[in-house]
């Protein structure tokens, strides 16, 4: 079932994601050297984890709505196929992220992600605007 992926995948994602966002807070406010942590937390790695971590949430969240939409309407929407595979390839985005602070990972995969992410919101919306309205029996 298209869209099923995108709920179940997009609350994995999530869950992860907020995760993460704790191992942020420790660093902040808790970790051994937290000063230096939050004398760099607006520039570099610090920021950039903290974009990965917004997003990482953000393409869950769209990822869960997006795959619930699909479900809903898959028998008047066209494309169903393509959108829910753009919508998770999204999620490279913020993995993107990650690899670039802990790996040194080109940006390349942000941006792919970024544009299916984008591509897919849009052609949802696209595909919404086109599809028929039902008549009331």
């Amino acid at each position: 079932m298209k869209g099923k992926n995108n709920i179940a995948i997009g609350f994995l994602t999530m869950g992860t994601f907020m995760a993460y966002g704790f191992l942020l807070i420790y660093l902040r406010d808790f970790a051994p050297g937290k000063e230096e942590w939050v004398a760099n937390y607006s520039s570099g790695k610090h920021f950039e984890s903290r974009l990965a971590h917004v997003h990482g949430n953000l393409f869950a969240f769209l990822n869960i709505l997006i795959g619930y939409l699909l479900l809903h309407f898959r028998d008047k929407l066209k494309s169903v196929n393509s959108i829910s595979w753009l919508a998770l390839t999204g999620l490279v985005m913020p993995l993107g992220i990650l690899a670039e602070v802990y790996f040194g990972a080109p940006p390349i995969f942000v941006l792919i992600g970024a544009i299916a992410m984008t591509a897919s919101v849009i052609w949802l919306g696209i595909s919404f605007f086109k599809m028929k309205k039902q008549t009331i029996s």
